[in-house]
């Protein structure tokens, strides 16, 4: 009641109000018109484009990768456990602190390590925030949710019936024959959770575009929760960034009833 009801009440409230804290005087019932002018705001179709642009990305690439990394470190090989724990870590870092680590330390156009090895080539910088800022988004988020993609996928595999896979490869079959038909299915739930509970937590990314590219250029990196910051915090517009959170929370709990769907299913099986 009080940690959710209630705040979703408020903000519920809010969104029917005209509630600006620079002329607080004017405050007072207006019924859906934040809705109506958030709806015909440009800037809310390109935060929407933007978070699924961003999401979709994301969940493509940590998906295959941590699934390609997850059949990897399945196998027997020298240091294999201090190699788990190298290739997991990022996913304890802080958002904040991956942003900051991205941001000067690797795609610096001046001082980082990619426009250094480019550098070393003859490639000249590339100003990544500025010339690629969603393709810079997408792989510092990536980054850091590869390695739970890759923690899933793994003890997933530990599960995979051995004896199955060996009846299949004294059928003949090759590797590749043996993953599609015996491994895939089996991490089919696996991949599912994998990509419902990813998708919960892209919709809410904010960190990393706030430390890179605070939105910009532009809208170019704005997605919806970063559009309700510029609206409640820079706009000072508490109505419309309460309506952008209803339209948010709808979203989310959209995603979430999929999830928990699926969460009991697996569980019931």
């Amino acid at each position: 009641m009080v940690w959710m009801l209630i705040p979703l009440v408020m903000t519920f409230w809010f969104s029917l109000q005209r509630y600006q804290l620079l002329s607080p005087q004017t405050r007072g019932f207006n019924g859906g018109v934040n809705f109506s002018y958030l709806m015909t705001d440009p800037a809310l179709w390109a935060a929407l484009f933007n978070t699924i642009l961003l999401l979709s990305s994301v969940l493509i690439i940590t998906v295959g990768l941590g699934l390609l990394m997850a059949v990897l470190f399945s196998q027997d090989f020298w240091g294999r456990s201090v190699a788990r724990i190298l290739v997991i870590s990022p996913f304890f870092v802080m958002p904040t602190v991956t942003a900051l680590i991205w941001k000067n330390m690797l795609m610096h156009p001046v001082n980082g390590l990619f426009g250094f090895l480019g550098g070393l080539v003859g490639l000249p910088a590339i100003d990544w925030f500025g010339d690629w800022p969603m393709a810079s988004i997408i792989i510092i988020v990536s980054w850091q949710w590869v390695p739970f993609a890759l923690l899933v996928f793994l003890t997933a595999l530990q599960s995979v019936d051995r004896q199955q896979k060996e009846a299949a490869y004294l059928d003949g079959a090759g590797a590749l024959v043996v993953f599609y038909h015996v491994v895939l299915p089996h991490l089919k739930r696996a991949i599912g959770i994998v990509v419902l509970i990813e998708m919960i937590f892209f919709l809410t990314i904010f960190a990393e575009i706030y430390v890179t590219t605070n939105g910009g250029p532009g809208l170019a990196t704005t997605n919806l929760a970063f559009l309700i910051y510029i609206k409640a915090l820079l706009e000072f517009d508490i109505g419309v960034a309460s309506a952008g959170g209803i339209i948010a929370i709808v979203l989310a709990n959209i995603v979430a009833f999929f999830l928990m769907r699926t969460v009991a299913r697996t569980m019931d099986e």
